[in-house]
């Protein structure tokens, strides 16, 4: 028999519910929309909607970027951040989508973001 057979278990299956509160989903998704977005969790507006019995998101935060002068100095700056805003709010909606499935094992249909401002960041490079 090969290892890989060996260290197949088969799954145990209880009786009993199992249900995430909207808040521990809201706060993967801030955790997660943050990550995406180079800011701080407390920064991040997460809400839910029903969309067709899956779950949409709606996200409402600020993103991280160089400092205005840093970009005179220096345009490849932007890139150094992963691009523009839009850009990166648009890479951020895959991330997030991708993260909040994977960590709760819920089905979402979509995620839309709401840039609401920037956070400057002095010489530190955000990927």
């Amino acid at each position: 028999m090969s290892s890989t057979a060996e260290a197949v278990q088969p799954a145990v299956f209880l009786a009993g519910h199992n249900r995430i509160s909207t808040q521990a989903l809201t706060t993967l998704a801030q955790a997660a929309a943050a990550e995406a977005l180079g800011v701080s969790a407390q920064d991040v507006r997460a809400e839910w909607s029903d969309d067709d019995g899956l779950l949409a998101l709606s996200i409402a935060a600020p993103i991280r970027v160089p400092s205005l002068t840093e970009v005179l100095r220096d345009p490849s700056r932007v890139g150094g951040y992963g691009g523009t805003v839009w850009d990166r709010a648009v890479a951020a909606k895959t991330a997030i989508l991708e993260r909040v499935s994977q960590l709760s094992g819920s089905t979402l249909s979509r995620v839309d973001i709401r840039i609401n401002g920037a956070r400057v960041s002095e010489g530190a490079r955000v990927q």
